[in-house]
């Protein structure tokens, strides 16, 4: 079998909403660049995903230089939104986690609001001396990640999804079935793996930047949400929960922290270290 590669790289400019897909990225101590800088918050200042809101899935960004980003929607004008005053701060609910975050400008939270329904504001995560410690059973001390759930990249692989299909195939809902890795929101997915391999690595390098590999990825209601149509269905957490549960986790893929900067790229070798 060929070596494995990095098939595909994931980046979330906007916490939750689409991906968008890149040749290469940057990896940066908390994750690669442009990737959950921005994310949206309710009137109580706590983190609005697709967990509460599926429809976010339909609303895309784009990094613009500078940090800014472009909203999208389909058959909606787009709006330009700058890195906002730093002077417009405040402290937000991130899960278990306070962060504070910039205010964007009203603009933004207006057009925001008008597509999903729902009064939220648009705020961004700018000062590197903000970002959040990474959980400390699984991180070492000074490592940080941004405005993902967790950790700063997310792995997943090809193999193992053809697997995962599979079952679903077999399952109560096969119907639902093949699911597209864009259910999972990965950062970088690997090809030329064997099925579930990436559940025995502990450190990897992708091209010439290492990580380790710290846990798995437990997974939540967004897996069920079809992300160009924002409709919810049962699977892949019916077949998880049957295949491949760890207490009340069902997993999927894995959770990384970068060991140094550099950019990884499409094709790049991917190589077990440790």
């Amino acid at each position: 079998m060929p070596p494995p590669v990095l098939g595909a790289v994931h980046i979330h400019p906007v916490k939750s909403l689409a991906a968008r897909t890149a040749d290469e990225a940057v990896v940066e101590p908390w994750g690669l660049r442009g990737d959950r800088r921005w994310m949206l918050i309710d009137t109580a200042n706590r983190v609005v995903t697709q967990r509460q809101r599926p429809r976010t899935a339909l609303l895309s960004a784009e990094v613009l230089p500078g940090g800014g980003v472009v909203l999208s929607a389909p058959g909606s004008p787009s709006l330009a939104v700058d890195v906002p005053d730093p002077a417009r701060r405040v402290v937000a609910e991130l899960h278990r986690d306070k962060v504070e975050v910039a205010v964007a400008a009203e603009e933004a939270h207006a057009w925001l609001g008008a597509r999903l329904g729902a009064e939220v504001r648009l705020v961004h995560l700018d000062a590197p001396s903000h970002r959040r410690p990474v959980d400390p059973e699984f991180g070492r001390p000074g490592e940080t990640v941004s405005l993902a759930d967790g950790f700063p990249l997310l792995l997943t692989a090809r193999a193992s999804l053809d697997a995962l299909n599979s079952l679903v195939a077999r399952g109560d809902h096969p119907e639902e079935g093949p699911l597209p890795m864009d259910r999972f929101r990965p950062n970088v997915v690997v090809d030329g793996t064997a099925p579930w391999a990436e559940d025995g690595w502990r450190r990897i390098a992708i091209g010439e930047v290492a990580f380790r590999v710290v846990k798995p990825c437990g997974r939540c209601v967004v897996t069920t949400t079809d992300q160009r149509t924002a409709q919810r269905g049962k699977e892949p957490l019916r077949t998880l929960a049957r295949h491949r549960r760890d207490g009340r986790h069902l997993l999927f893929g894995q959770n990384l922290v970068p060991e140094g900067t550099g950019t990884v790229r499409v094709g790049d070798p991917v190589r077990v270290v440790g």
